[in-house]
């Protein structure tokens, strides 16, 4: 049963309203992560963070969504779509406050972790809704290029708006902001969207399954941020990584046996969803750790501040927008492993071309080409990797196969920055400017190499399909 199939209408309706409001929430998922970056140091001074336990304003975040997104998933098609976005927003709004209040880093990073949660039910639930309400094809491929380019734009946006915020009002505001937007898109969601079917009683929640990925996804993405800086022999880490497992081996029983699983079986026989669950923790892993990077380059060893840094964003975010908005009608042109393979190609060549354009005297011209390259890899290849996961899906099983795919994003970005920093020697705000050019050119090597063996293995697989 294919999405088109179950919703024969959906076809003939226009974006509309709908898909602007869905883009929002994308977009505050999207800000939320890279916010933070040029107010580090303003929220390190003014907590008193350590420069060793700053990391974990990011990775408080990005440890919280990789643990519950598959939960998220699975809420949103058994207990409503609209109903979980709705509650999603209202703890972006509660937690964001509470942020902007906060005094101490102890409640800053417990704010970072109810953000991450909100992340965790939003992210399916929105996706879920653009599937569901847009038929598969050219519609509900626009549809996603739209909500795309907020998601992939908001990466480098981010950074844009947290160095204005920050240079005009604080760090602060990079958290109060997202309070009257989420209360918006609260209500919005509650006008526009249909009202929740009553539960299908036939289908069952799987609670244990659900809270057994929970718990092991959060100890395995907490292990693979932890670990890397910190060693994987505390016993922090040997914690992590023994519950983690046990965990996930009761999670796979409990699914053997499950009348309705978490995760059913047959989602992972769609080629495409496969192959987005692949390519978005590459994705992760490359494109969204570069804004670390730069971050560390323009601040650290150029020594901008957070108003010029944001500014250095702006062009990466529009081309990583107009990259986004060519997504559908090269799919139609080119198919989705061509886009895709063209993308991390872009990508790859834009990292090895910024290379030598990181110096300490070096010019922002000169990183112009490696990033319109890497920006324009970046939007194509994640309009491409969405519209691939979402095909085929039938209705009931969207949410699901959004938090299958978006876990994959998740963990990948806590593997790869996690990598990218332990190949690039630890690097950090307290580092001397000579060991963080050689730190950051070695994450650009690293960066490149990935992304083109991501592509060699796409076009592989292009060739496998297609003989």
């Amino acid at each position: 049963m294919s999405a088109t199939a179950a919703e024969p209408t959906a076809g003939r309706r226009r974006l509309g309203i709908p898909v602007v409001v869905l883009a929002l929430a994308q977009l505050v998922i999207s800000l939320d992560y890279s916010i933070v970056y040029v107010a580090l140091p303003e929220i390190g001074t003014g907590l008193g963070f350590s420069d060793h336990d700053l990391q974990w304003v990011v990775s408080a975040y990005v440890v919280t969504t990789g643990g519950f997104l598959l939960l998220g998933g699975r809420a949103a098609d058994l207990l409503g779509r609209r109903r979980m976005f709705v509650l999603a927003t209202a703890i972006y709004a509660a937690s964001s406050l509470i942020g902007g209040l906060a005094q101490s880093p102890g409640v800053l990073l417990a704010v970072r972790a109810a953000q991450g949660i909100g992340g965790s039910l939003l992210f399916p639930a929105t996706l879920s809704l653009i599937n569901t309400t847009y038929a598969e094809g050219p519609v509900r491929n626009r549809a996603l290029a739209i909500w795309g380019a907020a998601g992939a734009g908001g990466l480098c946006f981010g950074s844009l708006l947290g160095g204005v915020l920050v240079h005009g009002y604080g760090w602060p505001s990079v958290f109060l902001v997202n309070v009257p937007v989420a209360l918006a898109l609260a209500v919005l969601g509650r006008m526009l969207f249909p009202a929740d079917p009553p539960r299908d009683r036939t289908r069952r929640f799987d609670a244990a399954g659900a809270l057994a990925a929970t718990a092991g996804l959060t100890l395995v993405v907490f292990l693979l941020v932890y670990a890397p800086a910190q060693g994987w022999t505390r016993s922090a880490s040997l914690a992590a990584a023994g519950m983690g497992l046990v965990f996930l081996v009761l999670f796979a029983a409990i699914e053997r046996r499950a009348p309705d699983p978490l995760v059913p079986v047959r989602l992972f026989l769609n080629r495409g969803l496969v192959m987005a669950t692949v390519v978005a923790a590459l994705f992760s892993a490359t494109f969204s750790s570069l804004p670390y990077f730069l971050t560390l380059y323009f601040q650290a060893v150029r020594g901008y501040d957070a108003f010029v840094t944001g500014l250095c964003f702006l062009l990466p975010a529009v081309v990583v927008a107009a990259g986004t908005q060519a997504g559908p009608p090269a799919v139609a042109r080119l198919g989705m492993l061509r886009l895709l393979v063209g993308g991390l190609a872009a990508g790859a060549v834009g990292a090895l071309a910024l290379v030598p354009a990181v110096s300490s005297d070096g010019s922002y011209l000169s990183l112009l080409p490696g990033i319109v390259l890497i920006s324009l890899g970046q939007g194509s290849a994640w309009t491409a990797l969405w519209i691939a996961a979402a095909s085929g899906i039938a209705p009931g099983d969207q949410g699901i196969a959004s938090g299958i795919a978006s876990t994959s994003l998740q963990v990948g970005g806590a593997v790869g920055l996690a990598l990218l920093v332990a190949a690039a020697s630890g690097i950090g705000q307290q580092s001397s400017a000579a060991d963080l050019l050689d730190g950051i050119r070695t994450a650009l090597f690293v960066m490149s190499g990935a992304l083109a063996l991501g592509a060699l293995t796409a076009l592989m697989a292009r060739r496998a399909t297609s003989s």
